[in-house]
């Protein structure tokens, strides 16, 4: 009974040291970035994604979530490479945390703002200083991004503080976690109107758009984009240099969005 443990024990450890002596063929790491997005961007980045996976071969892994949610996942570690974000402020946010890599943000893209109601709604507007926005809404409620933290929350809020509606209107809101849940609220006709951008509203057919903000009344849309101190992708870069070549920007232009040009 010993002689034979002894025997499968020596067959154990000659086992063991073969294995440690033969080259290894694990699978490779997958080397695909993971991209947290803000929620607007769905349909023309995954479309972008798209086009690189056949040029590249690799996939990139994207989240999409309000811009305010996805830079909270960052700041408490969430494992990602880069970072678009739907305003300046929450890339701000990350920057001033020591988490994008110093020189590697730029602005990729810019948006407006719209007002949309349900595909068959009769409504019509003119959106101008004092525009009768509480009288269009009647019992119903304005759908529109959380104003106090998600980027089209915020951009609508100012809007309509420019506009001297807000008063009107501030306690007839639906507050969305993002801009694609207002979307939805307006394209299911749960509520009769909502804010969002304009690529929201060129994604869905079941809304039409009544009238764009004035670019003067809230501020600048801009998608800033950057990489993350705790990317690990060896295609970080190369998809960030892709996203502002010529066959993005066509994507990108597509669904909705203008291209911000890069600069020298």
């Amino acid at each position: 009974m010993l002689k034979t443990l002894k025997f499968w024990c020596g067959r154990t450890a000659l086992l063991a040291v073969c294995l440690a002596a033969s080259p290894q063929h694990l699978p490779a790491a997958d080397e695909s970035p993971t991209v947290f997005a803000a929620a607007s961007l769905k349909n023309a980045l995954d479309a972008v994604a798209s086009d690189w996976q056949e040029k590249s071969g690799e996939k990139p892994v994207i989240s999409y979530a309000a811009t305010s949610a996805l830079a909270k996942q960052i700041e408490q570690g969430a494992e990602a490479d880069i970072f678009i974000s739907a305003d300046q402020a929450w890339m701000d946010y990350l920057a001033e945390r020591n988490l994008i890599e110093p020189g590697s943000r730029f602005d990729l893209l810019s948006n407006q703002l719209v007002l949309i109601a349900p595909r068959g709604s009769a409504l019509t507007a003119t959106i101008g200083p004092g525009f009768p926005l509480s009288n269009l809404l009647g019992d119903g409620r304005l759908a529109i991004a959380g104003v106090d933290a998600v980027p089209a929350g915020r951009y609508g809020k100012a809007a309509l503080e420019s506009l001297g509606v807000w008063g009107e209107v501030k306690d007839k809101l639906a507050q969305a976690e993002n801009v694609r849940a207002a979307l939805r609220l307006v394209s299911r006709g749960e509520a009769p109107l909502g804010i969002v951008y304009a690529s929201d509203a060129k994604a869905d057919p079941n809304v039409r758009v009544l009238g764009t903000f004035p670019e003067n009344s809230h501020p600048p849309i801009v998608y800033p984009a950057a990489k993350l101190k705790a990317a690990t992708s060896s295609s970080t870069g190369a998809f960030l240099a892709y996203l502002r070549g010529p066959d993005a920007a066509s994507r990108f232009e597509a669904h909705g969005f203008s291209v911000v040009p890069a600069t020298p």
